[in-house]
């Protein structure tokens, strides 16, 4: 590795361990437990965990592990997922190559740490995959006596309740957020839903922890949404850019010009957008912008698609449709008007946390990838992990060529289409790798005028994913597809059949083209990792031309001189020097608007963690009642005399917690009203996150008072009997439906865009 000069002076190589954990594998042998009974290798296991130093006895936990494997699973693990699983079971983040067993490995670091009597939770992109390796790795967790099971949507409370108390838990990484956030609304202990755990076990980490990282998890009441009008919709498909309205160079923000108010303004027959009262104040001007982003920023096919008549998001990193996912600020509700659909409800926050915070949350954590390594300045910044590199078990056989770098998006698909034919004609099965769904079925209908048959995978066919990989390997098969993060399906060289793996083999393997370049090197890297899995041959190739996003975006302030071949390929080290140039900043603007996001998302948790606290006392104790009964006296003593001291309690309890709630909701709202309009701060040379940390620190200060106050007020006017307490003759009911999301912080994350920071730059 290039950079191994400088791991090695910062102390933190990626195979800083990696001899230790060879050493400490090599005494794990196949045959130290072979000869025992079960009973006796379990015993052994659990002894191994049982040492008085507090460390485990690793060589013979793992010697056991990998004998449990092969009379469970019927698999022999190799070396190097016994190494993963030692450095996993240290905490670390292990890299893995696509092929080499990353789900049993996690599956022995898991039995590890639940035989030292640690509840685990494995935490997975989705909920197939979930279902899946609990099934497949069933039989290991039985074997130790340890309970397990999977979380999905279609399980109701108690089904959820009764996995959540099992010894591992596989979820998904939203669904398990979406359970702690709705544990935020009972108002009895006996309702929650989820145990915590004690250990993370984070399948594709660096989507879970980096990609996903700031994605909130949101639990909204149904309330309308303030959507544009239909005016305002027509409006801006009329108005004209340069004129009306400028999109910056690098199509991050949109601007509305003088001349496109004063157009706006006479279009709606209103004096002036700004505090317009017969449209509600601030909110057409509001309006006008999120609409304009849903015309101009955002593509159908790109960004989203529209499906069953929704909108409905596409997860840039993976490829496919991101479930339960929408856009803040009226933004979705835009889109849904452009699209001509019916605006659905948007929400009254009631809670939210990121994937990040919820990560957090638990005391021990450590994850598996094939692209860590790219991603450890994150896991060092904001989760103090360190990264691990596991040699693949077969060294890789896959070649990777140069880049091919063109003037010109045209020249660019242009050649393409050329190599792809050239590459059939020698039977390799090939995978094209694109960046957006539309690309994805521009390419191959391109492809088809050429006499070239292909299958797509996209955001709108993943239900089909499993056919379409079960075929990708065979001789001669083209694969057209968006991202491949996260998918779980290695491609097989020749399908199902042997015959035909040997002539793919013969070929050459799978082939993989990259139709431009992602902004992030690991999504580069999980491309060119679908060939020469587990030491089969293979090959990869990208295609770039120097009017591709990532280029534009890093490059933007740089020139360029080169002369293209007759076949307008840019041959010279320096253009391949400036694209890895133009990668490397793009990298690194997503590392700062990471960092900045967490700032402030960071002080959000901070106050959710005091509410949260603040909602446990009253859950488990009888403070709510100790408070308002001393308040009022005079009532509490009637109450007593005709009520039972436990519906009292409960009663009280259920009035504190409806008003920590309440202004626990409101306080959110606050803080994304200021989070918007924070950037005016800057104009008068104020730190934006200083003075969003100012704001909402002042606002929270009073939120408890305010809630304690209302509390007091309600108990002396409610009427409380052997029922309860009637919250809802005074009108204070909490939303009769209730639903969770997740809201696209960076809605063009994909390019990496923020649409949030444009809307909220309204003029130049």
């Amino acid at each position: 590795m290039a950079m191994d000069w400088f791991w090695k002076a910062m102390g933190t190589s990626p195979k800083k361990n990696q001899k230790k954990s060879r050493a400490v594998v090599a005494q794990a042998s196949a045959e130290r437990f072979a000869g025992v009974d079960d009973d006796a290798l379990r015993a052994a296991a659990r002894e191994a965990v049982r040492t008085s130093n507090g460390q485990p006895d690793y060589p013979a936990l793992l010697a056991a592990l990998r004998e449990a494997v092969n009379r469970t699973l019927d698999v022999q693990p190799f070396d190097v997922q016994m190494e993963g699983t030692h450095r996993l079971l240290h905490g670390d983040i292990v890299e893995m190559a696509t092929g080499e067993g990353k789900t049993l490995t996690g599956a022995m670091a898991t039995v590890g740490y639940a035989l030292r009597g640690q509840r685990v939770h494995v935490i997975t992109v989705n909920s197939y995959l979930a279902g899946r390796d609990d099934a497949w790795m069933g039989p290991l967790f039985d074997f130790f006596g340890l309970s397990h099971g999977a979380i999905h949507e279609d399980l109701d409370a108690d089904q959820r309740r009764d996995i959540y108390r099992r010894d591992v838990i596989f979820g998904a990484i939203n669904e398990i957020g979406f359970d702690v956030l709705r544990d935020q609304l009972i108002t009895r202990r006996e309702d929650q839903v989820r145990t915590p755990a004690d250990v993370a076990v984070i399948d594709e980490a660096d989507s879970v922890m980096v990609d996903e990282a700031l994605v909130p998890l949101v639990l909204a009441g149904s309330e309308p949404s303030p959507a544009p009008t239909s005016e305002i919709t027509r409006m801006v498909k009329t108005m004209e850019e340069d004129e009306h309205f400028q999109i910056s160079a690098d199509h991050r923000n949109i601007y509305l010009t003088d001349t496109g108010a004063s157009y706006a303004e006479k279009y709606l027959g209103v004096e002036s957008l700004y505090g317009s009262e017969e449209h509600g104040g601030g909110d057409l001007l509001v309006q006008i912008n999120v609409a304009l982003h849903a015309e101009h920023l955002l593509a159908r096919d790109v960004h989203y698609i529209v499906r069953d008549g929704k909108v409905a998001l596409i997860d840039g990193s993976r490829g496919r449709v991101a479930e339960l996912q929408r856009w803040p600020d009226g933004l979705q509700a835009a889109v849904e008007a452009k699209e001509g659909l019916d605006v659905t409800d948007g929400g009254r926050i009631l809670d939210q946390i990121t994937i990040q915070a919820l990560v957090g949350m638990y005391p021990h954590k450590c994850g598996m990838t094939g692209t860590a390594i790219a991603a450890s300045d994150q896991f060092r910044q904001f989760y103090d992990l360190k990264v691990s590199a596991i040699d693949p078990n077969v060294p890789t056989q896959r070649f990777d060529e140069a880049d091919r770098i063109y003037a010109t998006l045209e020249e660019r698909d242009q050649a393409v289409i050329r190599h792809i034919i050239e590459v059939q004609k020698t039977g390799q099965p090939q995978l094209i790798g694109t960046q957006d769904v539309a690309e994805s079925e521009r390419l191959a209908d391109a492809l088809v005028l050429e006499g070239v048959e292909s299958n797509v995978l996209n955001a709108k066919n993943h239900e089909a994913e499993a056919a379409i990989i079960a075929e990708a390997g065979r001789p001669g098969r083209v694969t057209v597809s968006t991202q491949m993060a996260g998918r779980g399906t290695d491609i097989k060289l020749g399908g199902m059949n042997e015959e035909e793996r040997s002539v793919v083999v013969d070929a050459g393997g799978l082939h993989v083209v990259g139709v431009g370049r992602f902004r992030s090197t690991r999504l580069d890297n999980q491309l060119r990792g679908r060939a020469g899995r587990q030491g089969d041959p293979g090959s990869s190739v990208f295609f770039l031309s120097l009017e591709d996003d990532m280029i534009a975006a890093g490059g933007s302030d740089q020139e360029l001189h080169a002369t293209p071949d007759e076949d307008g390929l840019l041959a010279q080290k320096r253009v391949l020097q400036f694209v890895d140039h133009c990668q490397r900043v793009t990298e690194g603007q997503l590392l700062d608007i990471h960092a900045t996001t967490w700032k402030y998302n960071k002080l959000i948790k901070d106050q959710r963690d005091i509410i949260a606290a603040r909602r446990d006392d009253l859950l488990d104790t009888d403070a709510a009642w100790k408070h308002l009964s001393r308040v009022h006296g005079n009532k509490a003593d009637e109450l007593a005399e005709r009520v039972d001291q436990e519906v009292l309690e409960q009663a009280a309890r259920e009035i504190m917690l409806y008003h920590l709630d309440f202004e626990w909701s409101e306080h959110l709202a606050y803080l994304d009203d200021i989070r918007e309009s924070i950037h005016l701060r800057a104009i008068a040379r104020e730190s934006p996150i200083d003075e969003f940390h100012r704001m909402s620190i002042a606002a929270f200060a009073d939120l408890a008072e305010r809630a304690v106050a209302r509390a007091e007020e309600t108990f002396a006017e409610v009427h409380i009997d052997a029922d309860g307490a009637h919250l809802e003759n005074l009108g204070l009911q909490k939303p009769s439906a209730t639903w969770t999301y997740m809201v696209n912080d960076n809605p063009l994350s994909a390019d990496g865009r923020s649409v949030r920071n444009s809307i909220a730059r309204m003029f130049k």
